[in-house]
């Protein structure tokens, strides 16, 4: 998709059409350029400028915000960041090795490897051995300076909570794609009967942990996800969550994460694991593309009341 072509885009220009502001596009379309006068104001990808430059760099750094989360005594999933070995003179003399086999030791289920301040799920790996670990720590410095490695958590769901000065305006569940059993085919049947040939490698090698053989007859009825992430870019549904107790126990944690680290318009997620209800990152960029192509309205309703508040800063 062409950065010009997304619905930001289309949103914005509509709304500036109705209200007198001049847009122009930048970077091929990722950067927006909105002007009322000598006035000016820029959209950056997803990030509408509504938070402070500080904030915005503690909510793209997946470690930077777990540790103020824990500061506060907010539940979340540790990151600990690893910097690439490249910038030596950010690397322990010990180098970063035994840390990692330390960490992995401590997690028997596992780590989880992204890149710090990566998005939409990419180059995000789970390790179980010091083979996996190896590669992708590899791979992740092969292409970006520094990465976090978290535990890894079997997260029951996952929702993502877009705030406004800390009011939710979006809440909804990343339901990860799923094959329902019939009670006569195996998951492997199931797999090659759903799943196109050149993604069924993906596929497989991401299938969650503890998953029966693919061979073994899936019950009819019974779920089996095809991914242990729950990113939409890989298949995961949005799903609206209406009012209850589980609306309201994520928007309290994922308020009190924005307050935290200073917040204004971003999304918070949150994930259910046995242990509870924890924050596993902050985004201070709305990115709705997916969400949109499901619930249009709500792409147009999110970005309007920001753009509301981008206006009260300039020139009437």
């Amino acid at each position: 998709m062409q950065y010009a072509d997304r619905v930001i885009v289309r949103i914005v220009k509509d709304y500036c059409d109705a209200s007198g502001v001049d847009v122009t596009l930048g970077l091929d379309g990722w950067l927006i350029v909105l002007s009322k006068g000598d006035a000016r104001h820029f959209i950056y990808g997803y990030d509408f400028g509504l938070n402070s430059s500080v904030t915005h760099r503690l909510a793209n750094d997946k470690a930077a915000t777990a540790d103020i989360l824990a500061a506060a005594g907010i539940a979340c999933v540790p990151h600990r960041l690893f910097m690439n070995h490249e910038h030596f003179k950010y690397v322990p003399s010990s180098g970063h090795w035994s840390a990692m086999l330390k960490m992995q030791r401590a997690h028997p289920a596992g780590l989880v490897l992204k890149p710090n301040e990566g998005t939409c799920g990419h180059l995000v790996f789970k390790a179980t051995t010091e083979l996996e670990l190896e590669l992708a720590a590899t791979t992740i410095f092969a292409a970006n300076q520094n990465l976090a490695i978290a535990p890894y958590f079997d997260i029951a769901r996952e929702v993502r909570v877009i705030l406004l000065d800390r009011v939710p305006m979006v809440v909804y569940e990343k339901k990860r794609p799923t094959i329902i059993g019939d009670g006569a085919r195996s998951a492997l049947q199931l797999l090659l009967d759903v799943v196109p040939a050149e993604r069924l490698g993906a596929v497989l090698a991401n299938l969650p942990a503890g998953h029966a053989a693919l061979g073994a007859v899936v019950p009819a009825g019974a779920q089996f996800p095809l991914d242990w992430r729950h990113n939409l870019e890989f298949g995961a549904e949005p799903e609206l969550i209406g009012d209850g107790e589980l609306r309201d126990t994520c928007v309290a944690i994922a308020a009190e994460a924005a307050r935290a680290i200073g917040l204004s318009f971003g999304a918070v997620d949150v994930v259910w694991t046995a242990q509870g209800p924890r924050v596993l990152e902050i985004n201070s960029g709305v990115m709705i593309e997916s969400l949109s192509r499901r619930f249009p309205g709500l792409a147009q309703q999110v970005y309007t009341r920001a753009l509301d508040r981008v206006m009260q800063a300039m020139p009437a």
